[in-house]
Formats: C-alpha cells, structure tokens, sequence
C-alpha cells in the first residue's frame, strides 16, 4: 500500500481510491506504521482533514471515485493519472429525425469529434456533468464547411427544441428521453449557451459504448445543411 499512498495527497475522498473505510482500516494502519514519522503525520492530517472542499465537476467526480473501475482507482492513487477538465464533443448533420452523434464508425477528427468508435480512450473516465447542444448552418455538405460555421442555440431551430435526446453507456440510461427545451438557455445570464447542468453527474468508464441520440418530432422548416453540436462537459481522468 505505501506506493499507492502517494497520489492521493490532492484528492479529498481519497480512501475512496484505496477502498479504505477510515483512520481505523486495518491495511491502512498496517501501512501508515512503515512510513516515516513525518510522511505519516502529513498523510493521517490529508484524510482525517481533507482542507478546502474542490469546485464543480472534480467534487463531482471525488464524491464518485468509489465508482470508477480498480484500474483507475490504482493510477489517480499512483500519480500516474490525475484529474482534467474536459469536453466529449461530436458535430453530426441532420439528415434524419434521429441522429446519434456518436457511432462506431467515427474516427476522431479536430473540430468534428475528438472520440473515435463511440468509446472513451484507455485509461480515461468521465464523469459527466453537464451537456452542451447547439446547431448551426453549414454553407454546404462537407465537412469541412461545417467546421467553419458558427454555432447557435437551438431555439433558433424550433423543430430540434420540440425533440428528445437521450444519453446511454452501455446501454444504461445517464438520462432517459428527455425534451431538448433543456437546453433553451434563451435569456440564461449564470450558464454557458446551450448548456444543461444534471443533477445526477454520472461516470463514463473508458470500454464503455456511449449513445447520445436525438429524435425530431419533425423536419419541417429546418434549412438545409443543418447540423448538431453535441458536448459532454465534465472531469477526465488522464495520464
């Protein structure tokens, strides 16, 4: 246990990592008994005092450490992976009333998707957050034109704010269907555009399938070469 002991020092919730139940665990007692006088001290005051609280999505993610697989637990305990911000994003045109904006057959691209196969890269665990939707009007087809064009919320295309959209990983549910009014931020001056704040952040793990889909109601009205955006915000485990 002493090698693991030492990433843990920057994470409140850091028994957690370790399966530690408390300052009584007997492994932990076994282990704190090897370290040096000052070592020991400075590591007893980390979990029995965890100092100020984090902000945001990485107090999210601490609270749920005790969910992340035991091979990410190990690294965040080692150093060998630590906490970022992140963004999971995919641009799909709508060319259809359901549009999965992440499919097997992606490859990640700059400015269209930064995830290849609808999966999350080794060692990466995402505890998401939030959710970001927009949309904007390509000047034609291509991807490359879609890269070049703005972004706008939603509400400016009153046919994808009358859907639904629903996340999955692994075929479980993070949020069922849900209306896509959520993210109508018309008005909204304390959150970013386009943006939906859950109220139940839960984790992605990195061999997990993600399903993000939209379902229109109707295509009416909407122009051509429209196409989604589609964030998921939150923190990252990473090397």
């Amino acid at each position: 246990m002493l090698g693991i002991l030492d990433g843990l020092e920057e994470y409140n919730n850091a028994g957690a990592l370790i399966g530690l139940d408390g300052l009584d665990d007997p492994e932990l007692l076994g282990a704190l008994r090897r370290m040096n006088p000052i070592k020991r001290q400075k590591f007893v005051n980390k979990l029995a005092a965890p100092g100020a609280p984090s902000k945001g999505s990485r107090a999210e993610m601490e609270k749920h450490f005790n969910e992340l697989p035991d091979h990410i637990k190990e690294g965040i305990a080692k150093g060998e992976l630590r906490l970022a911000d992140f963004t999971l994003y995919s641009r799909k045109f709508i060319n259809s009333k359901t549009i999965k904006m992440f499919e097997t057959q992606d490859d990640k691209q700059v400015a269209i998707s930064n995830i290849s196969n609808a999966k999350l890269q080794k060692n990466q665990c995402l505890l998401v957050s939030g959710i970001y939707m927009m949309a904007g009007v390509a000047a034609d087809g291509t991807k490359d034109k879609m890269m070049a064009s703005s972004l706008n919320i939603i509400a400016n295309y009153p046919a994808i704010l009358s859907g639904e959209f629903s996340l999955k990983a692994n075929k479980k549910q993070i949020v069922p269907d849900t209306s896509n009014n959520v993210f109508n931020t018309t008005g909204f001056t304390t959150v970013p555009q386009g943006y939906y704040k859950l109220a139940n952040p839960r984790i992605i793990a990195d061999d997990l399938l993600i399903e993000f889909t939209v379902e229109l109601g109707t295509m009416d009205s909407l122009p051509p070469n429209l196409f989604l955006f589609a964030g998921l915000h939150g923190t990252v485990t990473t090397p």
